[in-house]
């Protein structure tokens, strides 16, 4: 019952650099030799990420925003049909760390949004308030340039291929500092999904 969609797979795997697509899929180069060992992925409460919701968002039953965005906190986690564990399986995620966004909550059960728009429902324990995002999934073969500073004119640290996972350190509403396969540098916003237009992360 594991999601085997290619863009799920493909995020399960963050890739960064320079890309050559091949047939099976992206191969991507770094821009400066050998990536770095990837960051440990602690779990981070929800009141460690100072954040903005969207305009639209209410408190839900639990105090905090919805819709909102939060991370897995597990390797493998269970998407369930229902609030509870006596629905069946829909799916299960393969990546610790992986962004979802909360649209509803149901006692200890929250019901997530991925990256691919799909819907279902994850005991709120398996979630983590750490912050993190897909690069522009929706880019296809496009790639995302990582910046040396939060501006257009800055130097290009490398180019992220869509569907890279990344770590989010701040957001200022127009750029986020990001760490993504061992390097940091800023993203234009608007290239994640894992943050809302304008929303502040600190």
């Amino acid at each position: 019952m594991a999601k085997r969609s290619l863009e799920k797979k493909r995020i399960g795997s963050a890739v960064l650099g320079l890309a050559c697509l091949a047939v099976a899929g992206a191969v991507v180069w770094s821009l400066f030799g050998p990536k770095l060992d990837t960051q440990a992925n602690a779990a981070v409460d929800a009141t460690t990420t100072a954040s903005i919701a969207p305009e639209n968002s209410s408190l839900g039953p639990s105090g905090l925003p919805v819709p909102r965005f939060v991370s897995l906190k597990a390797e493998k986690v269970n998407v369930r049909r229902g609030p509870s564990s006596d629905h069946p399986v829909a799916w299960v995620f393969q990546r610790k760390g992986l962004p979802v966004e909360i649209v509803a909550e149901f006692e200890n059960w929250r019901r997530i949004r991925d990256s691919e728009g799909e819907e279902g429902w994850i005991l709120q324990s398996m979630l983590a308030g750490k912050r993190t995002a897909v690069v522009a999934p929706w880019r296809g073969q496009q790639l995302t340039q990582l910046h040396s500073a939060p501006n257009r004119s800055s130097s290009v640290y490398a180019q992220l291929a869509a569907g890279a996972m990344s770590e989010i350190s701040n957001c200022s509403g127009d750029w986020c500092e990001i760490s993504a396969g061992g390097y940091d540098g800023f993203v234009e916003q608007d290239m994640l999904w894992g943050v809302y237009p304008g929303e502040t992360v600190n």
